[in-house]
């Protein structure tokens, strides 16, 4: 009895140490977010930024960190609390390490600081007035080239500007991200790296130079500039120059008449890529130009995918990342042969890459459906990974988390769709589940394998997540991503009803009375159009969506944004507009449905929520609006922390009630 009596208490000591639970909104606020690693010069550490959340203030703590390639020593922070410090950059001799925080005298705009590796604290050396959005070391260590914004207002003091009225003459005035837009211009500064000494190096009221890129012998600069004057004119015609580091005349190095970017020095300085389109909304290429002027030409014979962070890792070799089927992976450019092959693979995302030929170390950051990014190092041939970081090991030990199935598919036209399902935590065959159908933004853009905190959510609810890349995602090449024009509620419609259809028929166990749809953006756009065109959803939340065209065009960030996936502009083909809106069909919606949307939300402004939710109550439709203050069409990626949140928690309230039918279920402010 008494062995009995303590196998029962060992039991019972050992089973709460092993339960898990399902994730919620809330673990948003105990996450770690690891960015922007950098490889040290002798190639033994890398410095990279951690981000947490300060839930009591409502706001997000980044600092520098510091850890051995060899993966043999744990990390150790580099920057002191109290301050957010980002972009960790090494000197090229490894003895200095900068970063960009606004602690300090920096006065509430980031500087660029130096903190010696040897010991010290860390030393403020740009005191530019509007702060620093981005630099680079020179490759002699002695300056920096550093982006900041200059322009007509700065010479005026606040206490004798005339008015504080928004005056504008062109037809781009604001920006989802940035706001309203001021008389200000990102303009190249160089900045001594030991005494802050700075100059402007160019200059223009009518364009902003972003992307600065020093050549290997420190006396030129790449930078990228539209410098057309019709930069705010809605132009896409930006350019690749050079300047003298010491100043002088600019050289043009691209020669396309649309957007070209990215630009990046050979080894030896005799040529630059860069990434170019030759017409608008075609998939950017890579090209190569000589470094003093002259034609360009295509770096690869065939490239189906859309390059991003190019560098060169060798003479003959550059290196990219993108998104292809689903996952985010490194690809390798053969200068030699032309070809492109991928240097990593997996189920997984893996992007933020850096390179030190000399010790033959590559890193990188990456993630799956069930973790966040950490990083990781192999050899530059991608082989031999190892796991450096473990962040989060302590809330995963907690978490039971699901797994992503992947469901291809062919549309009602026979083109091919993947789909991802994800089954509900504790799944039983035997039991019927309610299913969530997500569309993601975009269109140009793609879910996958990545970390979706509120699929992970969904699925400790006990709902199934079904979500899909339909016609004008990105990752599956141009036919597919244009496969958009002409075509928004017609066969991207299809594409997604064909992947509802295909994982239903392939798991009895989805509960075909209980569907649920969401998605933001693009998404929102489908799920209006969704519920205005069939009844088979119970319950629907739509987050920053479009529902008129009309209106939207005339008052987005971008002017007529969307005349690249229609006939032409609004104003030529009106009707196509209209038949293409949500808002038309609202008339034909039963579905209850929520509306989520921002103040701020420049790229769908807010009068789009609001027209669907008029519309809705009008048609006597059960829906409710809600308002997220000081946010933009970021929120559910980068808005304050407590709206993040919130958002989430929205979502599973409006599910509980007409989903699941929980007619308890209490809004998160009644909470």
């Amino acid at each position: 009895m008494r062995t009995s009596r303590f196998l029962l208490a060992l039991l019972l000591t050992v089973l709460p140490a092993l339960a898990k639970r399902g994730v919620t909104p809330e673990d948003y606020f105990s996450f770690e977010n690891i960015a922007d690693p950098h490889i040290s010069p002798d190639g033994r550490q890398v410095a990279y930024v951690v981000g947490t959340v300060d839930r009591k203030a409502n706001r997000r703590v980044t600092a520098i960190w510091l850890i051995p390639t060899s993966g043999t020593a744990a990390p150790r922070r580099l920057t002191a609390e109290g301050f957010n410090a980002n972009a960790p950059r090494w000197s090229p001799d490894g003895t200095r390490l900068a970063f960009l925080s606004a602690r300090g005298e920096a006065g509430g705009r980031p500087q660029i600081h130096v903190l010696r590796m040897d010991g010290g604290e860390a030393q403020q050396i740009s005191r530019l007035k509007n702060g620093v959005q981005s630099y680079q070391w020179s490759p002699q260590g002695d300056l920096f080239v550093a982006l900041s914004q200059t322009g007509p207002s700065d010479a005026i003091a606040p206490a004798d500007k005339k008015s504080d009225v928004r005056h504008y003459s062109t037809i781009s005035y604001k920006f989802n991200d940035t706001g309203w837009f001021d008389d200000k211009r990102s303009h190249l500064w160089i900045v001594g790296a030991t005494d802050g000494t700075a100059r402007q190096l160019t200059s223009g009221d009518n364009w902003n130079d972003t992307d600065p890129q020093w050549s290997p012998d420190g006396t030129r600069i790449a930078f990228v500039s539209d410098r057309t004057g019709q930069e705010f004119e809605d132009g896409h015609n930006k350019d690749v120059w050079v300047i003298p580091a010491a100043g002088g005349e600019l050289l043009k190095i691209s020669d396309h008449v649309y957007d070209d970017a990215q630009p990046r020095w050979s080894p030896d300085g005799t040529q630059i890529a860069f990434t170019g389109e030759t017409k608008r909304r075609e998939l950017p290429k890579i090209y190569l130009a000589p470094a003093t002027g002259g034609p360009s030409k295509l770096a690869v014979d065939e490239l189906d995918l859309i390059p991003a962070d190019l560098s060169w890792t060798a003479p003959k070799e550059l290196r990219f990342q993108t998104g292809n089927r689903g996952t985010t992976n490194l690809f390798r450019v053969d200068l030699n042969t032309r070809k492109v092959s991928p240097l990593t693979t997996g189920e997984r995302a893996v992007r933020a890459a850096d390179v030190n030929t000399k010790t033959n170390t590559l890193i990188y950051l990456a993630n799956n459906f069930q973790h966040l990014d950490d990083l990781y190092a192999a050899a530059l041939d991608g082989k031999d990974e190892r796991h450096l970081t473990h962040l989060n090991t302590k809330l995963w030990a907690d978490l039971d988390l699901a797994q992503v199935e992947r469901v291809p598919y062919k549309s009602t036209d026979g083109w091919e769709v993947d789909g991802f399902l994800v089954k509900p935590l504790g799944f039983d065959p035997a039991k019927k589940y309610p299913m969530i159908l997500s569309v993601h933004g975009g269109p140009a853009g793609q879910y996958g394998t990545d970390w979706y905190q509120e699929f992970q959510v969904y699925a400790a609810k006990g709902w199934a997540v079904f979500f899909c890349n339909p016609r004008g995602s990105t990752g599956y090449g141009a036919k597919f991503e244009r496969g958009i024009v002409n075509n928004w509620g017609v066969m991207d419609y299809q594409d997604v009803m064909a992947g509802v259809d295909a994982v239903i028929k392939k798991n009895a166990w989805i509960d075909t009375d209980r569907l649920g749809v969401t998605g933001g953006s693009y998404g929102g756009f489908m799920t209006n159009w969704i519920v205005g065109h069939n009844n088979r959803f119970k319950a629907a939340v739509t987050l920053r969506s479009v529902v008129n065209f009309i209106s939207d065009d005339g008052t987005r960030d971008g002017a007529y944004g969307h005349a690249d996936d229609f006939k032409g502009f609004l104003f030529d083909y009106f009707d196509q507009y209209w038949e293409a809106s949500p808002l038309k069909y609202a008339k034909n919606v039963k579905t209850p449905t929520l509306i989520l949307h921002s103040d701020n939300d420049f790229r769908v402004p807010l009068e789009q929520g609001e027209q669907w939710f008029r519309a809705l109550k009008h048609y006597g439709v059960t829906t409710e609006l809600v308002i997220f203050p000081r946010e933009n069409h970021n929120l559910t990626r980068t808005g304050e922390p407590k709206h993040l949140v919130e958002s989430m928690n929205w979502q599973l309230w409006w599910f509980d009630k007409y989903l699941m039918g929980d007619t308890a279920a209490k809004p998160p402010d009644a909470q």
